[in-house]
């Protein structure tokens, strides 16, 4: 099983794709995890200039890199959100517009059915991104929380949701939720209920990254169990958490990333608490052949050096299954 070992672009977008294609190179990895900002993927430029796709594939070649993947979380996180003045530095313009949230999470939804279509010419199978969420704010039961506006929150999801994915579907491409806080699902429980919600829909599925689950006390390998199926792509990420009392606990305490008042803090692969073999290990049950993905994010390390250091984690760590059983040499020899 050779999974190529890629980079997520995203945290990297203040840098020319070309830039940024050359030291991945010398990092090691096998390509890129296209970012729809910056200057790394165009959503608009993909449909309407037949050379631009063919362009991002010849700029990546000449470092030896190919994309498998691309992500629009941006925008996918305007589609269900409660719109406000934060979301003005995350979207294009042209999504954001005059800022009416209403007019907001249609130009949204608009714009991802569009990554779907640009997908299709880039010649990728998989959009990794957020949905955003019209309930986060109702985490916290208190005051009490109606059950029926959880519902109305997943039914306002699928709603604007569904013709997307339709839209997926009909192009050849698929879907892939980062399960997030902030974000529609956020654990196994509100994964569960957003697949029903949407009738399991054929072209959703998910980004799998651990991260975001193991501090919160999620089981992140039977997740990759539950939703064997539905895992498109695979983010590498680490964190850290204390494992003992801290003066900001899980929530944060608006507290900033490295600020060692943190119970957790994303970490550069290796240096965190996620058991990486149990995710292989669960991958390969899964039967997932598709890239493994550095994201890499640590308040307290340059971020050269630590995306050169993770390319390497992964490589040391990404093993294949066995085709054979370990025991089968001893199988009818003679006693």
């Amino acid at each position: 099983m050779n999974r190529p070992v890629t980079l997520f672009t995203g945290q990297w977008a203040d840098l020319p794709l070309e830039v940024l294609a050359g030291k991945a190179a010398a990092w090691g990895y096998d390509g890129l995890e296209l970012a729809c900002w910056g200057d790394h993927f165009d959503v608009q430029r993909a449909l309407a200039d037949p050379a631009y796709c063919r362009g991002r594939h010849e700029l990546l070649a000449r470092h030896g890199l190919a994309v498998h993947a691309i992500s629009n979380h941006l925008v996918g996180q305007a589609v269900c959100d409660r719109v406000d003045a934060r979301h003005q530095s995350i979207l294009p313009a042209r999504v954001w517009g005059d800022g009416d949230p209403e007019g907001v999470r249609q130009r949204a939804a608009r714009e991802m059915e569009d990554t779907a279509r640009a997908a299709a010419r880039l010649g990728v199978e998989v959009v990794n991104g957020f949905t955003g969420s019209p309930i986060w704010h109702l985490l916290y039961s208190f005051p009490p929380v109606p059950g029926e506006w959880i519902d109305d929150g997943f039914r306002d999801f699928a709603a604007r949701w569904r013709p997307i994915l339709d839209v997926f579907s009909a192009e050849g491409v698929r879907f892939a939720l980062e399960v997030h806080p902030t974000e529609i699902a956020f654990d196994i429980v509100t994964t569960d209920r957003a697949l029903q919600w949407l009738d399991g829909h054929p072209a959703f599925g998910f980004n799998y990254d651990p991260s975001h689950l193991a501090y919160q006390g999620v089981d992140y390998v039977d997740f990759i169990r539950r939703f064997a199926d539905r895992i498109h792509h695979v983010h590498m990420k680490d964190v850290w958490w204390s494992g003992r009392p801290a003066e900001a606990g899980v929530f944060g305490g608006h507290a900033d990333f490295g600020d060692p008042r943190r119970y957790w803090d994303f970490r550069s692969l290796g240096r965190g608490r996620v058991d990486f073999e149990a995710v292989i290990r669960a991958l390969n049950r899964a039967g997932y052949r598709g890239p493994l993905s550095v994201e890499w994010e640590d308040a307290g390390m340059d971020r050269e050096h630590g995306a050169a250091e993770a390319c390497a984690f992964v490589r040391r760590l990404a093993f294949s299954p066995s085709d054979t059983a370990f025991d089968a040499a001893f199988a009818g020899r003679d006693e």
